[in-house]
């Protein structure tokens, strides 16, 4: 697994992005990741897919009448 260079996305969130520390800090990776534009062209969960997943993890309703 690669490790996170860190100084270059402290750059890129506090210098290009123009975060405050604590803003960038308090970012998930994802997050990071999205306000950089990175994965912008990722295509939405297709309906085919959401129902894939719904059939594996169904909820559960334990004790409702």
């Amino acid at each position: 697994m690669a490790a996170f260079d860190w100084p270059a996305l402290m750059r890129a969130g506090m210098h290009g992005l123009g975060l405050r520390p604590a803003e960038f800090w308090d970012l998930t990776p994802a997050e990071l990741q999205l306000l950089l534009g990175q994965d912008a062209g990722r295509p939405a969960m297709s309906r085919d897919r959401l129902s894939e997943l719904m059939a594996a993890f169904p909820d559960r309703n334990e004790g409702a009448s």
